[in-house]
């Protein structure tokens, strides 16, 4: 199994994922980055704590921006959220001033080994997305850099999943 869950902010789809391997003994949640400084952003803090706390305890957690390497994990896998591992990804390369071609051929170099990954991963796999069509994006350039990557970045990992889950107000259509 391997599926793409998307769906827009707030609107369920880290429940769905954590539902769809709700049976698994061995899971690793991967979180793409760093859990900020709770005095630094207390919401978002707040937000990563609530998450672990719904978690089951037997699940490990990993955070790790290596996708690559989170794939090929035996068990299964959650990575949550594509989107975060795209800012970690820009952050790292101090691409967010890059033009547009540059930063978005990092980010495909970034993302294809992940792919292959993905592709032949020994067990179930749940990534979770922004849908970038369905969330505000900011009408500055870094705003449109980071929409315009994340939709790369989801199409790719949808054409090589099996299925695609939208998540809307916690309502679930499977693509």
């Amino acid at each position: 199994m391997k599926v793409l869950v998307t769906g827009g902010v707030r609107s369920g789809k880290s429940r769905h994922a954590e539902r769809l391997l709700a049976g698994e003994r061995a899971v690793t949640y991967v979180a793409p980055g760093p859990t900020p400084d709770e005095d630094a952003d207390p919401d978002w803090a707040a937000r990563i704590a609530a998450h672990r706390a719904r978690r089951s305890a037997a699940w490990t957690t990993l955070e790790s921006h290596d996708l690559a390497e989170a794939l090929s994990l035996e068990g299964a896998v959650i990575v949550d959220c594509l989107g975060t591992w795209l800012a970690a990804v820009l952050d790292e390369a101090q691409a967010w001033d890059l033009p547009s071609a540059e930063a978005h051929a990092l980010v495909v170099a970034r993302l294809e080994p992940a792919v292959a990954a993905l592709t032949s991963a020994p067990g179930p796999v749940v990534l979770v997305t922004n849908e970038v069509g369905l969330g505000v994006v900011p009408a500055h350039r870094s705003g449109r850099l980071f929409r315009d990557l994340l939709g790369t970045v989801n199409q790719n990992v949808a054409a090589a999943c099996g299925e695609v889950h939208l998540v809307v107000a916690g309502r679930v259509l499977v693509l």
